[in-house]
């Protein structure tokens, strides 16, 4: 398996150099944060996912999961790993202080997240999906709900789940069958069966706490008539300790294409007690809380494999010697050289490079703006809450697209070595596959920006969106630069402009293409910015490496959004075309 080193470096640049970290705290008025204690975070974080989470994943993927007699197993040193992550109190870095969290900013949190996902990411699933939970549950639960289950889903002694999906009803939640049945004293009796939910139980935690979708009985139909409720694992006793079971159960466990060491379970409620979560009928809206949180994450998924496949791969060719580069021989001591020098594997590694350090970026500049959201004046949490709402399927989509890309990249690299499982490249490309799939697919995401938060706003996400990366273009201080930078990002705003007449079936064609042209195109902006921001650091190496991967990008990656731009302006004509028995051979 390819030994993971936690990008540090690139953290502390984007953070402190490029995003300006101590200027962004002292603005937001927490004084009590800067730049050092981030990377300090930073460096404790990188130490335990490299030397406690890393070494468990290709012994989790070869182990996996069992279900024996109702209870799951996890694969060996996965719980303690976990008992070690709540008692230094990585679960607790964005919880509420009220309930003991830390209330860490976001741009603090997520170079974690990344770095346990590249690490392992079948481990961090559960962490992740309990954050998400812990969101949900913050914002709209009652405080007497709170007071009982929050404390201990913020240090992690419990864990949290998303139970959403139904053998019948994926996308579509107006199919969603779930029933709720009031008892009169407050709580419900919760009866359906979930599938395709992750650590819907485990060996790690004391409780388990289930967020479940379901319909009161005389509630409207479609998805205007779903509820949320909180149905634990075990009752709770008077002294708010686990106690009894209640009427719930792991029915299977998924036998999957990767991620094996995470449980997936299909869960059966029967009779189940629950409360609600939220107002009646408005159940969608509050896990819309928790899954545009956890598509942020699934985005950093895809990151976090893209990057510990790009290390692999960088590892095996500097040390893989093959032929002479055709530019002449590189290594003085014998007649072939390593193939980092063969110019088609230095294609493969700067795309990789390329579109992962972009990434990086979006990804920090989002959690800038979830720090503003949380915690600027009203009028920038609304204007903050318009970007992240439109960078959401961004993140998700394209950096999923992009995971499954580059770790594919990470095999091709090793050859016939990257086929075989020993070297754990394979395995980077299974487990990331799912990361398209779940939270809405990204084709999903594609109809959601393009429908959602484009058209249907009549731009005003997109504007917003767009006077954010103006600021950064605004602050470069190279001038061809800076032109070149606000001309991509003019293009971009009259051609999201130009989709806004669209009609239904014209964008819904559109969806995809649109999506990723806006992706290369807003992360072309962040590669200008960035590399003029490297250019006034003192690490030489470090403005090098950014100016040149800048000049890949643009040459290389950024014309693909040429070939977007012209597929979605096509119209829906031809995908439509082809029909009934016309999809078939004759």
């Amino acid at each position: 398996m390819p030994l993971y080193h936690a990008p540090t470096t690139d953290f502390q640049f984007l953070l402190k150099d490029w995003l300006g970290l101590d200027a962004h705290y002292e603005k937001l008025g927490i004084s009590d944060f800067d730049s050092d204690l981030a990377n300090e975070i930073i460096a404790q974080g990188a130490k335990f996912a490299i030397d406690v989470v890393a070494p468990l994943n290709r012994e989790g993927d070869e182990e996996g999961c069992k279900l024996e007699d109702g209870k799951i197993t996890t694969p060996k040193g996965f719980a303690d790993a976990y008992q070690e992550y709540v008692a230094n109190g990585w679960n607790a870095m964005l919880g509420t202080a009220e309930y003991d969290g830390q209330e860490l900013p976001y741009t603090m949190a997520v170079p974690v997240h990344e770095m346990l996902n590249a690490a392992n990411l079948s481990w961090r699933l559960t962490t992740m999906l309990t954050e998400s939970a812990t969101l949900a549950v913050t914002k709209h639960a009652s405080k007497e709900l709170k007071d009982k289950y929050l404390a201990k889903l913020i240090s992690g002694e419990w864990t949290g789940t998303m139970n959403l999906t139904e053998p019948h009803a994926g996308t579509d939640l107006s199919l969603l069958s779930t029933k709720a049945e009031p008892q009169g004293d407050g709580s419900y009796k919760v009866t359906g069966n979930k599938i395709f939910i992750t650590a819907g139980d485990q060996d790690w935690s004391s409780n388990v706490i289930h967020l479940v979708l379901a319909r009161l009985p005389d509630a409207p139909k479609g998805v205007k008539g779903i509820s949320l409720f909180l149905v634990p694992k075990l009752m709770l006793d008077e002294n708010n300790e686990p106690s009894t079971a209640n009427s719930l159960s792991v029915g299977s466990i998924e036998h999957k294409m990767g991620i094996k060491a995470s449980p997936t379970c299909v869960m059966n409620f029967d009779d189940a007690t629950g409360w609600l979560v939220g107002e009646e009928n408005q159940g969608l809206a509050c896990m819309f809380t928790m899954m545009n949180d956890a598509r942020f994450q699934v985005g950093l998924q895809g990151l976090g494999a893209a990057e510990a496949s790009y290390q692999g791969a960088l590892t095996y060719a500097r040390e893989r010697v093959q032929s002479r580069a055709p530019q002449g021989i590189q290594n003085p001591d014998g007649k072939a050289d390593p193939i980092v020098f063969q110019p088609d594997v230095a294609r493969m590694l700067l795309t990789q490079k390329s579109q992962i350090e972009g990434s990086r970026a979006l990804s920090l500049l989002y959690a800038k703006f979830m720090d503003i959201e949380k915690l600027g004046t009203d009028e920038e949490k609304e204007n903050a809450d318009k970007v992240l709402q439109f960078l959401t399927p961004i993140c998700k989509a394209y950096m999923t697209d992009m995971g499954l890309e580059t770790t594919s990249i990470g095999v091709q690299v090793f050859g016939g070595h990257g086929f075989i499982r020993e070297w754990g490249m394979e395995q980077l490309m299974r487990d990331v596959r799912i990361a398209m799939l779940y939270e809405g697919t990204n084709g999903i995401q594609a109809l959601d920006l393009i429908g959602r938060k484009l058209t249907r706003d009549g731009g005003q996400m997109m504007e917003a969106t767009y006077q954010a990366f103006a600021e950064l273009v605004a602050d470069i201080s190279d001038a061809e630069s800076k032109g070149l930078a606000q001309g991509l990002l003019d293009d971009w705003r009259a051609s999201s402009a130009d989709c806004l007449g669209m009609d239904g079936t014209t964008a819904a064609a559109a969806a995809a293409d649109y999506l990723a042209y806006s992706a290369y195109s807003l992360i072309g902006v962040l590669w200008y910015s960035m590399a003029d921001k490297a250019a006034s650091t003192d690490n030489a190496v470090l403005a090098s490496s950014k100016q040149k991967t800048r000049d890949f990008y643009m040459q290389r990656i950024l014309p693909r959004r040429n070939a977007h731009k012209q597929a979605y302006s096509a119209g829906y004509e031809s995908t439509l075309a082809v029909s009934g028995s016309e999809f078939d051979y004759i």
